[in-house]
Parts: structure tokens; sequence; C-alpha cells
């Protein structure tokens, strides 16, 4: 019962923030329009038939005109219909994966639990044709044309992100882009496809030990049991996304920058990047043979300084 009532008393907080941060940016950003974000993913290289996984900070563009679905259908107009758009629809009722791992009644049911991650993805949960993968805590949506191959089976694979998972899935598509609407390179979850890729061969011992089942219901009702493995707390507290992890952050873009991969322009109002996949994930393979991953401490950005590469143009 309190349970209950602190849900529905922080879904009420949450609304009114929203409500009041959008009259903010209503009155006081710049009005984007439609054709204005179609204009700068072009600038970023996206096109027709690419693949996206997109994450995004959607006050970032500024005030767009039509919301949420307008940004969705600008992403869906750059892609076109034989391109795909991929984004995180993670659920976490326990507030981190450790959290929802410890909860002892939680069945996830993707067809009355929506997603924590934003304006975003709720709208893309809602604009109809999409795909949503099967799992307890990192479920994500797709659309076009591989969106089936994309989601399903992710709650049969052995790990979140490795073999079978849309991720794997996603990197092996031809004309794969990683998307940033506003982001640095701190929040962005394709960073451990290459944790899970490399398992115990990481140079960083990210995960705890234990590995814990969590139940599902598929779109027909079917239940599942899903094998999940907790971050480590002590690790994550070091890694690139946490706020005292500025350093690291600043290093990843300038790397990326440095080496050719990374297209950036303005998308609206937001400072927005994008990296091909495969390029992606391989040049951070290197990077962790060379003792430098998200986890990495000053003192190991410091014996990496960062080398003018030879630019490589991405596609």
């Amino acid at each position: 019962m309190l349970d209950r009532a602190k849900r529905t008393i922080n879904g009420a907080l949450e609304m009114w923030r929203r409500v009041a941060s959008a009259s903010q940016v209503r009155q006081t950003g710049r009005h984007v329009t439609r054709a204005e974000l179609a204009a700068g993913l072009a600038r970023l290289g996206v096109a027709a038939g690419d693949t996206l996984f997109i994450h995004s900070s959607l006050k970032s563009l500024g005030y767009v005109e039509g919301g949420p679905l307008a940004v969705i259908r600008a992403l869906q107009d750059a892609v076109g219909p034989q391109g795909s758009l991929l984004l995180p629809t993670y659920y976490l009722p326990g507030g981190t994966v450790r959290a929802t791992c410890a909860m002892t009644d939680y069945v996830f049911d993707p067809r009355r639990h929506g997603t924590h991650m934003g304006r975003l993805p709720e709208a893309f949960l809602a604009s109809g044709a999409i795909q949503r993968s099967i799992h307890p805590t990192h479920s994500v949506s797709a659309w076009g044309r591989h969106a089936a191959h994309l989601t399903e089976g992710h709650h049969r694979a052995p790990s979140i992100f490795g073999a079978g998972s849309p991720w794997q899935r996603f990197i092996e598509c031809e004309h794969a882009k990683v998307l940033g609407l506003g982001l640095s390179m701190g929040p962005v979850t394709f960073y451990h496809a290459l944790e899970d890729a490399m398992g115990d061969a990481f140079p960083v011992p990210v995960w705890e030990d234990k590995t814990a089942l969590l139940a599902c219901l598929d779109h027909d009702g079917k239940r599942w049991e899903v094998p999940v493995r907790p971050f480590d707390p002590l690790v994550a507290q070091r890694r690139i996304d946490q706020p005292g992890r500025a350093d690291l952050r600043d290093y990843f873009q300038r790397e990326f920058d440095a080496a050719g991969l990374r297209v950036n322009a303005q998308v609206g109002d937001a400072a927005s990047w994008c990296i091909p996949a495969q390029a992606f994930f391989d040049h951070l393979r290197r990077l962790a043979d060379e003792h430098v991953t998200i986890y990495a401490t000053a003192a190991q950005l410091a014996a990496r300084p960062i080398a003018h590469h030879k630019k490589n143009r991405p596609v």
C-alpha cells in the first residue's frame, strides 16, 4: 500500500516537473521545426537506409513544434522506409539493475510497463508500428525494416548486451550508426556491448559474481526467466556517465574526434554527434587493449595521450 502511494506521488511530481519544464522551454527557447531537425540530421550524415541507435535529451533540442512525436517523425523521414530506429525503452522499477534484481515480486510485462528513459522513448513506444524486446531491465524498441530482427529473442540471450541481444544484432546491420542527440559521450549504453562481447577478458571486472533470474511476460503473456547480472556498484561509481567523470567524457569526445569517427553537428538547439556502430565498437576494443575503458582512472588516461589519428571518413 505504501509503495503504491509512493509511486503515485512520485508520478504526480514527475508530471508536474515536466509540465513546468516544457512551459519554460516554450517561453524562453527557440522554436524548432521538424524540417530543421531533418536538416540537422542530414548534417550528421544520417541518410536513407541507416539503422540508428538513438540516445537523446529532448529538452536540449529546444522547443520542438509538435513535441517528441515531431522528433520521431523527423528521424523516420531521415532514414526512410528502408531504414530503422532503435531506442532504449528500459524499465527499471528498482532504479538500478542491482536494485531491480533484488525485487522479489517484479515481473516485467510489456503490455503495461512503460519506460523510465524520458519523453522521447515514451513517445516512441506510443507512436505505432513499434517492436519491443522482452527484457526485465533493458527492453529496447525499434521501428522500420529491421525492427523485428533487432528486438526478437532478447529474453533468450545469455546476457543483456551480448550474443543474441539487440546490441549485437544492431552492430551487424549495414549502415548502423549510434546517434547522440544533445548528449555528451557519457550516457551511452552501447559501451556495454564490448563488455559482454569480451566477457572475463574485459580489463575491468564490471559485474557482480551472482546472476539473477528475473521474470518476464512476452507479448502473448507467456512467462520467461531471464538472466541478469548486476554491475558492481563500486566499479560503476567511476564510470563515464557519473557526474564526477567529466575528464573521461572529455577524453572520449576528443579521442573519437581525433580518430575521425565522430561527426558533429547541431540538431535544433542541441550539439549532437553520430558514429558508425562497427567502427565505434572496434575502436572501443582497441582502447580496451590499451587499458582505456569507460572506467579508466585519471592515471590511465594520462598514460595514454590522445594521438592525432589519420582521419577516416565515417560511412
